[in-house]
């Protein structure tokens, strides 16, 4: 079994960070790259990290940069105040049977347990379209709480 560790990511680690949720975006929309290559993510991902707007986790195996988690911080009645979302979760295939994004996950919640948030939130696919991401996140005792949808502005 391969070592992983798991590490907080800063805007040193910009580069990693955007590789991976670069490679993340491209599996979810295959025939997306030269939009995803117009995001600049590189820039995006430093400016985000050093800004204290998102916080980044990177899984190393090896050497080598084999997950991500990103997380915000968002407010809402709802949620009972101050929460966070996970914005981007991405394992490389050739680990996925690795625990990586347990880990992922588990270094999200200490840090959301550490800003004092209520919860954690995270976006899921339809049931129907990728039962294994749903039985990953309701095995970490995530619960179903609604659908969500978007405005591009």
């Amino acid at each position: 079994m391969q070592d992983i560790a798991v590490i907080e990511a800063d805007k040193r680690h910009s580069i990693e960070v955007a590789g991976l949720v670069s490679r993340l975006l491209i599996e979810l929309e295959p025939g997306a790259e030269a939009d995803i290559k117009k995001l600049e993510l590189q820039a995006l991902t430093e400016s985000l990290l050093n800004s204290g707007k998102i916080w980044a986790f990177l899984a190393r195996s090896n050497g080598s940069n084999v997950g991500v988690l990103t997380l915000h911080e968002c407010a809402a009645i709802y949620a009972g105040g101050v929460f966070g979302e996970i914005s981007e979760l991405y394992v490389a295939p050739e680990v996925r049977s690795l625990k990586v994004g347990q880990q992922l996950i588990e270094a999200a919640m200490e840090k959301a347990r550490a800003l004092c948030w209520k919860r954690l939130e995270v976006g899921t696919p339809p049931e129907n379209e990728s039962p294994r991401t749903l039985r990953f996140y309701k095995s970490l005792g995530f619960v179903a709480t609604g659908v969500r949808m978007k405005y591009v502005l």
